[in-house]
């Protein structure tokens, strides 16, 4: 059975993006807990992920291996970040939406659209709100995988950029 619409489309990569989306998360989420000084940042695709973060290799290795571990013995809930892009992009798109929509009909210069204003930000504001919950249930179902299958970590590797750590782990 198929997990999502996407995977009809292409049933590989999608599920290795999602199965590394959850990796980069959990990995994300360990690290933050030993480290929680340190700001990070990450994006997977089908064939790994890149996680920017100023930890040194030996931190960042027991790191991901800490966090395949309990991804495998069934901590779910790493695979889900609260600033994952995906909960950003939902409330952005329906607080955009919404704003959108307040301001439809609204004829005039910009002393109406002006009056209208009060509105708008109540409506965004509501939007917001109410749409929290939908990043984590999008990334849930959608964009991560915590059940990780036969995920193997192939090759790790580490950068330095302007005073950045860059690690991109390849899987297969």
């Amino acid at each position: 059975m198929r997990n999502s619409i996407f995977e009809w489309i292409d049933p590989n990569g999608w599920l290795r993006t999602r199965r590394n989306h959850a990796l980069e998360h959990a990995t994300i989420q360990v690290l933050a807990a030993k480290r929680p000084d340190v700001r990070m940042a990450g994006n997977s695709n089908a064939r790994g992920f890149w996680i920017i973060g100023n930890v040194d290799i030996e931190t960042f290795q027991a790191g991901l291996s800490e966090a395949l571990q309990r991804l495998r013995a069934g901590e779910r809930d790493l695979a889900i970040h609260p600033h994952c892009g995906t909960n950003y992009a939902s409330m952005g798109l329906m607080a955009g939406l919404v704003a959108w929509l307040s301001m439809v009909g609204v004829k005039g210069g910009w002393r109406e659209k002006l009056e209208r204003l009060p509105l708008v930000m109540f409506l965004v504001t509501l939007a917001l709100i109410l749409t929290a919950p939908l990043g984590p249930w999008l990334q849930r179902t959608l964009t991560t995988e915590a059940d990780l299958g036969n995920l193997q970590i192939e090759q790790v590797d580490c950068f330095e950029r302007k005073g950045y750590m860059i690690y991109h782990v390849k899987t297969r």
